[in-house]
């Protein structure tokens, strides 16, 4: 949550720090605190999702592109709110390499997922891209 707030407010650096920690305390694994409840949708996918649109945020595309592909390749097969924004984030990513091209091909690929599955928030993505 820290990590979020901090890459919305333009601080990329000490978010993509406190994500790369994030990583390393779910890598460890089981704790002997107890994980609360309403962190069951926390997971190694869902975080890098976000370290990607925070590489893209912080101008580091290439980083971005890779993060995200590999999010893709891992992402259930439901979670098509995700899938959503995964897809939008990989239009922007082109879109910021310069290559429109393949902006569009992500971008027409997340308005075939967002006419199966809407969510409001993959839809921002792309009006995002357009911008």
């Amino acid at each position: 949550v820290e990590a979020e707030c901090l890459t919305r407010c333009d601080d990329t650096r000490t978010a993509l720090r406190l994500i790369g920690h994030a990583e390393d305390v779910l890598a460890e694994g089981d704790t002997d605190e107890p994980c609360p409840v309403w962190m069951d949708w926390f997971t190694p996918v869902r975080l890098a999702a976000f370290k990607g649109n925070t590489q893209l945020i912080a101008g580091h595309t290439a980083q971005a592109r890779a993060t995200l592909l590999a999010v893709l390749d891992n992402l259930p097969a439901d979670d098509g709110k995700q899938r959503t924004i995964i897809l939008g984030d990989l239009a922007a990513v082109e879109a910021a390499a310069g290559k429109p091209e393949e902006a569009c091909r992500w971008a027409n690929e997340t308005l075939d997922q967002l006419s199966m599955t809407w969510y409001a928030v993959g839809m921002d993505r792309i009006r995002d891209v357009r911008k």
